[in-house]
């Protein structure tokens, strides 16, 4: 049985997944998590993915922002020991951070297929949208965990590809509101 792969983050609701917490990406709506009205159920899922996550999976500029933070982070001291995998063609060894346990750079979209047919449970792939992309476009994601937030931002990074592909069909598995306008949606692929 293959390993699942999980994509979590957080989402306008005209779909833009960066730059949530801070203006990386260039945005001028960048942080526009921290401009939502802070209510502690409605991240009640990332405390489950915690528990539930075997494994990371990280796109080259999002390991380079989440690592040196995480790694000293009470919050995600749960993944210090955890293995994780980089995807990126060009990362070197000596570039990965030191004292945040196994790290394992993956090269091609292939490799990441090879990984989900080893044995283990769900590895979670956080921030990312360029990898999580690529990766939905080949059939490799099973899970969305999404935390949808009302705001419309126009500029940003798409989760979903825009490009002319088969329709692909979700199952919801999870669902709740909050008082502050956001959404969790957990949905499954259909295959």
């Amino acid at each position: 049985m293959a390993r699942e792969l999980v994509y979590t983050g957080f989402m306008s609701l005209d779909g833009v997944v960066d730059s949530p917490g801070g203006k990386a990406e260039g945005h001028r709506s960048g942080g526009w998590v921290m401009d939502t009205e802070f209510v502690p159920e409605a991240f009640a899922l990332k405390g489950e993915e915690l528990a539930d996550t075997t494994a990371l999976m990280f796109g080259r500029r999002s390991y380079e922002a989440f690592a040196p933070i995480w790694r000293d982070s009470e919050d995600h001291a749960a993944y210090k020991e955890l293995p994780k995998y980089v995807v990126s063609s060009g990362l070197t060894e000596d570039a990965l951070i030191d004292g945040w346990g196994e790290i394992t750079i993956l090269r091609t979209t292939e490799d990441v297929e090879k990984l989900k047919q080893t044995a283990g449970g769900p590895i979670y792939i956080h921030g990312s949208a360029e990898l999580a992309r690529r990766l939905g476009e080949a059939d490799l994601i099973d899970r969305y965990n999404l935390l949808v937030f009302p705001v419309l931002l126009g500029a940003g990074k798409n989760l979903f590809t825009r490009a002319d592909r088969d329709k692909q069909s979700l199952r919801l598995r999870d669902s709740a509101s909050y008082s502050n306008g956001v959404t969790k949606l957990v949905y499954e692929v259909v295959r």
